[in-house]
């Protein structure tokens, strides 16, 4: 697999360690606003820049974490909340910090599983003890650097490229597993109230890029061609695709010794956790009157009066399990408001807007406390029956 996508690379550390000058130094560049007073940076910041050998890196620059006062603990509740999007941390600290701002952080990179390095930065003015790089090591630093101005940072850039793992930058394939040079693919993609104007949505791009990298053929229509294709061509698709949306017709129309699945579906196979999918969808049957479930968007949309995620899984929903069930939904990465354990199910969307990181991550604390997860497209098959077809493509020897 090649470099398909950029590594996000979080810059930490108390206020006026020198986080944002390291970007600079990092880019060769002055990308990052330097300034002698504690607290300059406020929001993570994010700067693209290319490490020679390697490809393009996400740098996001962080605020302190030792910021005071109620506007510097949102300040440091952002900087923790941006753990949940990269792939690599950097911590810098000084002056052999290793206090409670530096536990906090190294305690959220394990918890996450996020690898960092320790940056000793201002040696030249208090250089680093003995014990220091021995503390972060035994806390699971994959590296200990000491910085001052005269210092090249080319040692920092190798233990980058080397640390960095390779899902950070590789894409795994939607459909490589599934289909075979040839084969001829048909995609059922809705144009109604919820498509994007002159374009279409992105899992269905990557659909067809997926189905074109692996030689094999992409067919698109509308839902209300479908069948008429089928009838009128004899052509017998090795895999159909559809819309979450219309997967109920969908099943109709396509011949039950034809695979069938979604958009939806393949992108939680690919982002999400998979496993935990096929055992929570069942749990759909075991709802009970007044509870709660929550629902996970990845991005953030203009809702419409249909809206698949605030209306039509919950009127779906309601009507399979004959329950009076509550609903919350979250969209992009916002906190959730309510405690985990509020919610009897969790419904996750595709997440075609977020990294697999940041999917899995959003769903980590849910996983932990034993709460059902599943996904759009897997609570829509569940409810109208079609689940095992679904699934079906999936639980098959790859090819």
């Amino acid at each position: 697999m090649g470099k398909d996508r950029q590594p996000f690379i979080g810059i930490f550390g108390r206020r006026n360690n020198g986080k944002s000058t390291l970007i600079n130094r990092l880019a060769g560049q002055e990308i990052a606003i330097v300034s002698d007073i504690p607290g300059t940076t406020t929001d993570p910041v994010k700067k693209s820049f290319e490490i020679t050998g390697f490809g393009p890196v996400v740098l996001v620059d962080t605020a302190g974490t030792d910021d005071i006062g109620e506007l510097g603990a949102k300040r440091i509740s952002r900087a923790l909340q941006a753990i949940d999007r990269i792939d690599l941390a950097i911590l810098i600290t000084t002056n052999n910090l290793l206090g409670e701002p530096e536990e906090k952080l190294i305690s959220e990179f394990r918890k996450r599983d996020v690898p960092f390095l320790v940056i000793h930065n201002k040696e030249d003015l208090v250089p680093a003890n003995q014990n220091i790089e021995k503390e972060y090591v035994n806390r699971g630093s994959s590296g200990f650097f000491k910085l001052e101005p005269a210092l090249s940072t080319e040692p920092i850039i190798d233990a980058i490229r080397q640390t960095i793992p390779e899902s950070a930058y590789t894409t795994p394939t939607l459909l490589g597993d599934l289909i075979t040079p040839g084969d001829i693919i048909l995609l059922i993609t809705p144009i109604d109230i919820e498509a994007p104007a002159g374009r279409m949505i992105l899992p269905q791009v990557q659909t067809i890029r997926d189905v074109l990298d692996n030689d094999a053929i992409c067919i698109v229509l509308k839902e209300t061609e479908a069948e008429p294709f089928l009838k009128k061509t004899g052509i017998k698709p090795a895999l159909v695709v559809t819309d979450s949306q219309v997967f109920a017709k969908a099943d109709k129309i396509t011949p039950k010794n034809i695979r069938l699945t979604s958009f939806s579906i393949l992108l939680a196979r690919l982002k999400g956790d998979f496993s935990q999918y096929m055992k929570g969808t069942p749990k759909i049957d075991e709802l009970k009157d007044n509870d709660r479930v929550l629902i996970l968007e990845s991005c953030t949309h203009h809702v419409a009066c249909d809206d698949i995620g605030r209306e039509k899984i919950p009127n779906w929903l309601k009507t399979h399990t004959r329950k009076q069930l509550y609903f919350d939904v979250i969209a992009g990465l916002d906190n959730i408001k309510r405690p985990i354990t509020d919610y009897a199910l969790i419904i996750q969307c595709g997440g075609c807007m977020i990294t697999r990181k940041q999917l899995h991550n959003r769903l980590k604390p849910a996983i932990d406390a034993g709460i059902p997860v599943t996904n759009y497209g897997m609570a829509i098959a569940w409810v109208h029956g079609i689940y095992s077809r679904a699934i079906a493509p999936f639980q098959r020897k790859p090819k």
